[in-house]
C-alpha cells in the first residue's frame, strides 16, 4: 500500500474509533488488510501530526493534530507551534541555560519537532522523551527568552 493511502485509512481510523496505543492501530490497519511496522506507523503519527489527548474518562487517545497544517510559511509554523504548545503543555521550568517543558503523555516528540521547525536564534537544539523537551538555549538570557515565549502561549 502507497504511503498517501495508508496516511488516509490511518485518519479514517482516527476519526473513527478510539485508539489510545500504536498496537491498536496497528490492529486497526491489519483489520483492513494493511500490513506495517511499528516504526513504519511511528513515522505516520509524525508525519500526520498524530497527538494523545486525555477523553472524558481521563485516558488518552490518539487524535490529529487541529492545528494548521506544515507550510515553508515561518508565520504558519510559529502559529503551529502556538497553538501546540496551548494543547499540550503543562509545565514549563528553565535551568541556567535549559527550558524544561513537559507536556500531556506522549506529545513531548511532536512538540519538538514543531519547535525546530521554527527559526528562534535563542533555541540551539531540542530533546524530547516521553513527556519533557529539554530545549538547550546558548545563554541564560536566551533561555529566559525562550522561556517567556513559551510561558506566554501556555495555558497552564
Amino acid at each position: 500500500m502507497r504511503k498517501a493511502d495508508r496516511h488516509l485509512l490511518i485518519r479514517q481510523i482516527i476519526t473513527k474509533y478510539t485508539v489510545r496505543t500504536q498496537e491498536e492501530l496497528l490492529q486497526q490497519l491489519e483489520k483492513q488488510g494493511v500490513t506495517a511496522t511499528q516504526a513504519t506507523i511511528s513515522r505516520d503519527i509524525r508525519d500526520l501530526k498524530i497527538v494523545k489527548i486525555p477523553d472524558e474518562t481521563g485516558q488518552t487517545k490518539f487524535v490529529i493534530f487541529q492545528g494548521q497544517h506544515a507550510s515553508d510559511d515561518e508565520k504558519a509554523e510559529e502559529q503551529r507551534l502556538v497553538q501546540m504548545i496551548e494543547e499540550v503543555v503543562t509545565k514549563i521550568d528553565r535551568v541556567q541555560f535549559m527550558t524544561l517543558i513537559h507536556t500531556v503523555a506522549d506529545n513531548a516528540p511532536l512538540l519538538a519537532a514543531a519547535i525546530d521547525d521554527v527559526t528562534m536564534p535563542e533555541k540551539v537544539c531540542s530533546l524530547a522523551g516521553f513527556d519533557t523537551v529539554a530545549v538547550i538555549s546558548r545563554t541564560e538570557e536566551d533561555a529566559e527568552t525562550f522561556f517567556e515565549f513559551i510561558q506566554a502561549h501556555a495555558v497552564l
